[in-house]
């Protein structure tokens, strides 16, 4: 049995990391090759993700729930309110801080959006089995969960 202070122990993890690597590469995700055919940037379509499943949320809910700093986010924030995708609304349970909000615009641009890189995701599953598909997808899902644990940010699903 290897331990982590070994190296064949970071051999598949290696691995794993350059195919995650890879993953981002292609055209099916959020990338440039996307942005230049008027698809959203990879973080509108994170951030409207998370608005679509937690509703509205301030700077500070989502540099909470990022991790990022207030000021990268209101950089994408504001492209956002820019490009229609977003609108600054007081915060419906009353407190100070205005929230995010999806506007009709963002719905429909982040569902066409994930439509396009479903089917993508499609193409790429056509020769898989029913079984290899759940098994990857439930691998996938553990993998994100055990990432989100040790961040401490948990990720909402729908």
């Amino acid at each position: 049995m290897t331990t982590p202070d070994e190296p064949d122990f970071l051999e598949q993890p290696r691995m794993i990391e350059f195919e995650a690597m890879l993953l981002g590469r292609h055209g099916f995700l959020p990338n440039a090759r996307a942005r230049a055919a008027g698809r959203l940037d990879r973080s509108a379509y994170v951030l409207l993700s998370r608005l679509e499943i937690d509703g509205p949320m301030s700077i500070g809910q989502l540099s909470d729930a990022f991790g990022l700093d207030a000021s990268t986010l209101n950089r994408q924030t504001a492209a956002m309110l820019r490009g229609g995708l977003v609108e600054r609304i007081p915060d419906p349970d009353g407190g100070i801080a205005r929230k995010f909000r999806v506007t009709a615009e963002g719905e429909r641009r982040l569902a066409q959006d994930r439509d396009a890189y479903t089917r993508g995701v499609a193409r790429v599953l056509a020769d898989w089995t029913p079984e290899e598909i759940a098994a990857f997808g439930a691998a996938l899902r553990r993998f994100n969960r055990d990432i989100e644990r040790l961040d401490g940010r948990p990720w909402p699903r729908p």
